[in-house]
């Protein structure tokens, strides 16, 4: 398999469909009140780098990343959340979440950014394990969220600036 992790449209069809599956999987685990996305819209945002991971023509995993302003619960700094990480299910177990999470974090690295932060919640097993193996741990809540910990989780990952 050649993976080939780059900036993609939002809007490309191949995109929509695999943001439909990962809006039906929140759907299935969470109150609609619990599920915090960025629709189309926010994705399109210039705060916002939406990565693909890309065998060939078919789009295989996605990310994004959105530059937030600093607040009290990150020490006064900027940060980069990430949001809508998903990979096809008829293709997890092959490391594609680890890549485009690294093709994230390097973007946040060459921005200037000193952390990623992201809200996920306990029924995503898999998230959270491959978070805790990236060098995620736990935090409070931050940006506005509620902390209802039956259906969130924080977590944070700092390194040295570039």
């Amino acid at each position: 398999m050649t993976l080939a992790i780059r900036p993609t449209p939002p809007e490309h069809p191949q995109v929509q469909a695999l943001i439909a599956e990962l809006d039906a999987y929140l759907a299935s685990l969470y109150d609609p009140e619990d599920v915090y996305i960025v629709d189309l819209a926010g994705l399109k945002l210039p705060s916002v780098t939406f990565l693909g991971a890309w065998d060939g023509d078919t789009l295989v995993g996605c990310g994004a990343v959105r530059l937030m302003p600093a607040e009290a619960g990150t020490d006064g700094r900027p940060y980069g959340e990430i949001k809508r990480m998903m990979v096809s299910p008829a293709r997890r177990g092959q490391r594609i979440g680890q890549q485009v999470l690294d093709a994230l974090e390097r973007h946040l690295r060459d921005s200037g950014i000193d952390r990623a932060l992201l809200e996920t919640g306990p029924p995503q097993v898999a998230a959270l394990r491959l978070y805790e193996r990236s060098g995620y741990v736990r935090r409070g809540a931050y940006g506005g969220y509620p902390d209802n910990a039956a259906a969130s989780v924080f977590m944070e990952k700092r390194w040295t600036p570039a």
